[in-house]
C-alpha cells in the first residue's frame, strides 16, 4: 500500500495485485492509521490535506476480504468466533467507522471489480468514481456470511431497499451503468485515478468548516437525529457563521475572485 499527499489530497493506493487487492486485518489497520494521520478537528487541516482518495493498482479495486486467510480461520470446522480467531471483522469495522466518522470527504477511485468487503469499503466513502470496467457485487450469500447491521444500513440508504435485496439476497452483480442508475456511482471516468484526485482537490479547496459540517450533519440525519445530535448540528452551524472563512467567502464573491479558505 502506498500513501502520498498530492496538492491538498491524501491518496491511499491499494497495491496487492497478486491478491486482487484483497483486504486483511493488517491492511485495514494500516489504512486506518493513515486516515488518523490527516484527521484534524472540525475544519482544521493537517498538512494542508482537505480530502482523501482510496485508489488501487492493477485490474481490480478490491476483491473483498482475503478468503484464503478467512478459510484458514475456519479450518478447524468451528466457524469464526468473534473475539477469538476472527481478526479481520473487528479491524474492518474499525476502518469503516473511521471512514464514516472522518472529518474530511473520502473518495473511492474504482478502477475495476469492487467486491464484498471492497464494495462495503466503497459504500462507506462519501463519493465513488468508477471506470467502465467497474463491477459491483457482495457475494455474501454465496459464502454464508451476514453483513453487519451498520454495513447493511449504509447500503440500503445509498441504493434503496429493493436494490439492497437484489445485491444481498440474490447476489446480483452490477456493471457501471446499473451502479450509476442505482445511485452507487457519483461520476464515471476512463482515467479514474487522475479524475478522482482532481475532483477531490476541487472539493478540498472549498470552505473546510462547511464541508466538515455538512458531512457530519448528513451522517447524523441519516442515522437518526437525537437531541444531542441536534445540539451538535447547531454548534456546527454557529461555528461556520462565526468563522473567518465566511467573511472570506463573502468578500471573494463580492470581488469576483476565488476564495482562499483557511478552515478558521
Amino acid at each position: 500500500m502506498r500513501f502520498e499527499i498530492i496538492d491538498r489530497v491524501a491518496v491511499l493506493t491499494l497495491d496487492r495485485q497478486e491478491r486482487r487487492n484483497a483486504l486483511n486485518a493488517e491492511i485495514c489497520d494500516e489504512i486506518r492509521a493513515h486516515f488518523t494521520s490527516v484527521a484534524g478537528v472540525g475544519g482544521e487541516r493537517v498538512n494542508g490535506v482537505g480530502a482523501i482518495v482510496i485508489a488501487a493498482e492493477g485490474s481490480a479495486f478490491c476483491a473483498g476480504a482475503d478468503l484464503v486467510l478467512r478459510a484458514a480461520d475456519v479450518s478447524d470446522g468451528g466457524g469464526i468466533q468473534p473475539g477469538g480467531n476472527d481478526s479481520f471483522r473487528p479491524a474492518f469495522e474499525r476502518l469503516l467507522y473511521c471512514i464514516v466518522e472522518h472529518p474530511l470527504p473520502v473518495f473511492a477511485a474504482i478502477n475495476g471489480p469492487c467486491m464484498g468487503a471492497g464494495m462495503q469499503l466503497a459504500v462507506g466513502c462519501d463519493f465513488r468514481v468508477a471506470s467502465p470496467k467497474a463491477i459491483f457485487s457482495i457475494p455474501a450469500s454465496k459464502l454464508g456470511i451476514v453483513l453487519s447491521a451498520a454495513n447493511i444500513s449504509r447500503l440500503s440508504r445509498l441504493v434503496g431497499p429493493s436494490m439492497s435485496r437484489d445485491l444481498l439476497l440474490a447476489s446480483r452483480s452490477l456493471n457501471v451503468d446499473e451502479a450509476e442508475r442505482a445511485g452507487l456511482v457519483n461520476r464515471r471516468a476512463d482515467d479514474v485515478r487522475d479524475f478522482t484526485i482532481a475532483w477531490a482537490d476541487e472539493v478540498a479547496r472549498l470552505a473546510p468548516i462547511t464541508v466538515h459540517g455538512h458531512k457530519r450533519a448528513l451522517h447524523l440525519i441519516e442515522t437518526g437525529l437525537s437531541q444531542d445530535g441536534i445540539a451538535e448540528l447547531k454548534a456546527l452551524e454557529e461555528t461556520a457563521f462565526m468563522s473567518s472563512d465566511l467573511q472570506e467567502g463573502l468578500e471573494a464573491f463580492a470581488q469576483k475572485r476565488p476564495p482562499e479558505f483557511t478552515g478558521k
